[in-house]
């Protein structure tokens, strides 16, 4: 019994990682899409053209999901490992 609420927790601790690596991740795509696509209608080869953007769109967009990031994890805490560690 008790492999089932571990293993329940595992899922629900990965979806809660998947949340909240969504909106970076989903950004870092469309931002490698978009330089690549650049960079193959140019033909411009540059390192620092592929890494600086991505890096910027992703910091851009993990400071205006931030407050979402931690209520995520905030309710996450309280609603699910607090009580069961109480429960223990």
């Amino acid at each position: 019994m008790m492999e089932a609420v571990y293993f329940d927790l595992v899922r629900q601790t990965l979806w809660v990682a998947t949340l909240i690596a969504a909106p970076m991740l989903t950004v870092a795509l469309i931002a490698g899409v978009g330089v690549g696509l650049f960079q193959a209608l140019t033909s411009v080869q540059e390192m620092t053209l592929t890494f600086v953007p991505k890096v910027g769109a992703m910091l851009i967009v993990f400071w205006v999901s931030m407050s979402f990031m931690t209520s995520t994890l905030t309710t996450f805490f309280t609603d699910e490992i607090i009580p069961r560690i109480e429960g223990m």
